[in-house]
């Protein structure tokens, strides 16, 4: 199926950045919201996106002027008689979603795509809110949605083939990158960054490293940005019911660290808030000091290194392929193209990584990990299964990946 109009519902952030996206590629979108002033500021994020293409040259005022044309803001439904794809981007509770397209259910046509841009909800409980199973799919973008390329594409339970086949040609019609995975909490890149995000925290608060000091590490390791500024950027709060949630279905290994939540008690919500980790503005980070301090009082320090948290994601990735989440290739083109993750200059992910460095070595690090801080380090069982198989990675010619 063809998708000739779309539809946006929520005209926060994400959701104005998605309805960019659409009316760039020459769609019609409308974009609804239930507060004229959230609908205003959406509309006007829009404009400022493309005038800055005018302001670089990339555009000119009268095409600005046509692909904002092709936005249709609302306050209600009427307009959504004759869409074939609409893209839910409102707060992360299932109720609220759910209610939603029981709403849409009686609204659109028997054709309409119903897509949710959730980070970790999940797809098959929104479906069995509507006739429409089959007709049900994530289709989760990354912020800022204008700038990332990665869209993952969730199958939940019901959702047929034609349905993601049609959802996977309209990402690329975005040019977008497509990955589909299986449904799973948190699925593919918010359920490795958790780990990896987490780690950061409590290397902090055990008092291993500064703010300053893991942010620098890893921005030298690779990524474009330390693990406490991309907190910030992304919001406190999302991390936090993510992480919690990530907790509520794994256990233990997901566990959060304190810090969170005596962050968002405090208010310190990242950029939006004027605090964080980081302070911003007029703020400063002396309540992330005395936290750091009260946590770690009478406590011997732990050790930071860049490898006990690429460990950590690593070992999660390898999960993924456990359970078939997604392929190899998959997985590491998803972390790329979502986190602008490198190694040494090299555009590189989780599992080509751990192949570079060596899966056997991953292992022992992983195990010396488990023994001075826990269980949560214990190397996955396919990670032992391809030690045992002699698959250790570049050195042996296979590995995750295969190599001539």
């Amino acid at each position: 199926m063809y998708i000739f109009k779309a539809a946006v519902i929520g005209a926060g952030a994400m959701g104005a950045g998605i309805a960019q996206v659409i009316s760039f590629s020459g769609l019609p979108v409308v974009l609804k919201d239930m507060d004229q002033k959230f609908l205003d500021r959406g509309m006007e994020q829009v404009r400022m996106i493309y005038q800055r293409r005018v302001d670089k040259g990339r555009m000119s005022a009268g095409e600005m002027d046509s692909k904002m044309s092709l936005i249709i803001p609302t306050l209600d439904y009427g307009e959504f008689g004759d869409v074939d794809i609409v893209i839910e981007v409102v707060p992360e509770k299932m109720t609220l979603k759910q209610k939603i397209f029981a709403e849409l259910d009686g609204i659109c046509p028997e054709g309409t795509i119903f897509a949710s841009n959730t980070s970790a909800l999940s797809i098959s409980e929104m479906g069995r809110a509507t006739q429409r199973p089959h007709k049900m799919i994530g289709m989760h973008f990354f912020n800022p949605a204008n700038v990332m390329k990665l869209v993952e594409i969730i199958k939940g339970e019901g959702t047929d083939e034609e349905t993601i086949s049609d959802v996977v040609s309209f990402t690329e019609s975005l040019r977008k990158i497509p990955v589909v995975v299986k449904e799973c909490p948190g699925f593919l890149v918010n359920r490795l960054l958790v780990v990896y995000l987490n780690e950061a925290v409590l290397c902090l608060q055990e008092g291993a490293a500064s703010m300053q000091e893991i942010d620098a590490a890893m921005r030298e390791y690779g990524w474009p940005m330390g693990p406490f500024t991309l907190i910030d950027f992304t919001g406190l709060d999302v991390a936090a019911d993510v992480g919690q949630y990530l907790y509520s279905q794994y256990g233990e290994r997901m566990k959060g660290a304190e810090m969170f939540e005596r962050l968002v008690k405090l208010g310190r919500l990242g950029e939006k808030s004027g605090a964080g980790f980081y302070g911003y503005g007029d703020q400063t980070d002396e309540p992330v000091t005395k936290i750091i301090e009260e946590l770690s009082t009478g406590k011997q320090p732990t050790e930071f290194t860049p490898e006990r948290l690429m460990y950590q994601m690593i070992n999660e990735a390898a999960r993924c392929v456990e359970e078939g989440i997604a392929d190899t290739k998959d997985i590491d083109m998803a972390v790329i193209a979502g986190l602008g993750m490198t190694y040494k200059g090299d555009r590189i992910g989780p599992l080509a990584l751990a192949d570079k460095l060596g899966i056997d070595v991953v292992v022992n690090g992983l195990e010396e990990f488990e023994k001075k801080y826990g269980m949560r380090f214990h190397p996955c069982n396919k990670l032992y299964e391809l030690v045992k198989e002699g698959r250790l990675g570049e050195k042996t010619k296979a590995g995750f990946l295969e190599y001539v």
